[in-house]
């Protein structure tokens, strides 16, 4: 696929953009910019764009039933009021916030956000994947040391799982009346060996589509996966950036496929040669996604 078919969505880079979010009922895509501590929207119907301060970096977000915007910030679990700007605590972070942090996450169908952690330091799996219902912190046990992939199966029976430094994907059967997860089972691997010739990157955010493929952002890899639920390789999309961070469907018919990139601590060569790192992009597909569900306070 051409570079040309890609529209860029951002006016200006962020330094690391994760977590987009297509809003159903606002019909606007929300996104953050870790490393710029900041959540970013645009209204794709009359090009308004606003842009909140976090207090720290913000690792992913999700649509509140009630109103705004739930943001897993370092330190505390966050509701943003989109309308007036401000910012409640939900809860303290559940760990050592001077080595770790929250990351990528979605919400399940039962209101649930399941959201994992980075283990900064990287010499061993400190990470974790939280379930956090009405404010209160499982830990689920799964030890990661960058927790990413997190998605679910269209009947919601299946949550996906990566960790970005094992170059992983993990599969889990979720009851959704109690939350419970079942046995790992591993969905994909990939090459740890980043000096080879056919490096094709590590697993970073994903989403699962209405024919239940999971789609997965290659971190490094300049691309996007598409597998079938068995683990089938369907389709390959070349990028214009080399480091994809995640992925969501939205627009009207959630047909949009938008993508956040990565920016910062990336090198000059590699600048020079993906000049849209940092943007958010947009493509459209031919298999629509899913409605993202919503937080339950």
């Amino acid at each position: 696929m051409s570079q040309t078919e890609f529209s860029v969505v951002t006016e200006t880079p962020m330094l690391l953009g994760e977590s987009p979010l297509w809003h159903p009922r606002e019909a606007v895509l929300y996104w953050i910019d870790i490393d710029g501590c900041a959540v970013h929207r645009l209204d794709p119907a009359s090009g308004a764009r606003q842009q909140w301060a976090m207090p720290s970096e913000p690792g992913c977000i999700a649509w509140c039933e009630a109103g705004g915007l739930l943001v897993a910030t370092r330190k505390a679990l966050l509701r943003l009021d989109t309308d007036s700007g401000a910012l409640t605590e939900l809860a303290p972070a559940p760990y050592d916030t001077s080595k770790i942090r929250f990351n990528d996450g979605r919400c399940d169908q039962a209101g649930r956000l399941w959201v994992g952690t980075i283990y900064e330091p990287r010499d061993h799996q400190g990470g974790t994947l939280f379930c956090v219902e009405q404010g209160e912190f499982l830990n689920t046990g799964n030890a990661v040391t960058v927790s990413n992939g997190v998605a679910f199966s269209p009947d919601q029976g299946t949550l996906y799982h990566a960790d970005t430094t094992a170059h992983r994907i993990s599969s889990y059967q979720l009851d959704q009346i109690t939350g419970q997860l079942g046995p790992v089972k591993i969905f994909k691997e990939f090459s740890m060996d980043r000096q080879a010739p056919d490096y094709g990157g590590r697993p970073d955010g994903a989403v699962v589509d209405s024919e239940g493929a999971y789609w997965c952002a290659m971190f490094e890899g300049a691309r996007l996966l598409r597998f079938s639920a068995t683990g089938e390789l369907l389709r390959e999309i070349t990028l214009p950036v080399r480091c994809p961070t995640m992925l969501t469907f939205g627009g009207p018919k959630l047909r949009t496929l938008y993508i956040t990139s990565a920016r910062h601590n990336r090198s000059e060569e590699e600048l020079a040669k993906y000049p849209l790192s940092g943007h958010v992009l947009s493509l459209t597909v031919d298999v629509a996604g899913l409605p993202e569900s919503g937080y339950r306070l």
